[in-house]
């Protein structure tokens, strides 16, 4: 009796087919992961700026006295603290967004060095000028986050990018 012998396996080009099949994937899927990781933290940051922006407003009520939250990009980062105005914020107090984002060339908000801020008053109100926070993905596209502070008595309020301009700014 003969036995058949069997070898079990897959051939070269079964192997370089499912290579090359995975390759297409992921050259499909890459760019949505991407927008969709992108997008991600950039909610993240808008809210973590907009909480900054309410933690301040309401340190300023709860201490009587003129409160900030400062914005700054150091070390390829944009952070954040709040702290009362006059205060010179500790180095270890600063607080990360995620490394994806950066401050957009629409930010408004007022600069004083290399530092953006707003501050409010002891009832809440916005103490000086209006502005907006803006912020995009270091990796360049169009999609924009922003908090708009809209109103002297401190209101404040979110958007993101649109396709048409309103006073010359996309996020609004």
């Amino acid at each position: 009796m003969k036995r058949a012998s069997s070898i079990g396996g897959f051939t070269l080009f079964e192997l370089m087919s499912v290579v090359a099949i995975i390759g297409v994937l992921m050259a499909i899927a890459t760019p949505g992961w991407n927008t969709f990781h992108n997008r991600q933290a950039l909610n993240v940051a808008q809210q973590e700026v907009l909480s900054a922006m309410r933690e301040s407003q309401k340190k300023a009520i709860h201490h009587r006295r003129k409160w900030q939250a400062s914005f700054r990009e150091k070390d390829d980062r944009v952070q954040w603290v709040t702290h009362p105005v006059g205060d010179v914020p500790l180095e270890a107090s600063w607080n990360n967004l995620p490394r994806k984002v950066k401050l957009d060339e629409e930010t408004t908000l007022r600069r004083v060095n290399e530092v953006r801020l707003v501050q409010f008053n002891h009832m809440g109100n916005v103490n000086g000028q209006l502005g907006r926070l803006a912020l995009s993905p270091k990796d360049g596209g169009s999609m924009k986050r922003c908090i708009i502070v809209s109103t002297l008595l401190g209101a404040m309020r979110s958007g993101e990018n649109q396709a048409r301009k309103d006073n010359g700014k996309y996020c609004w």
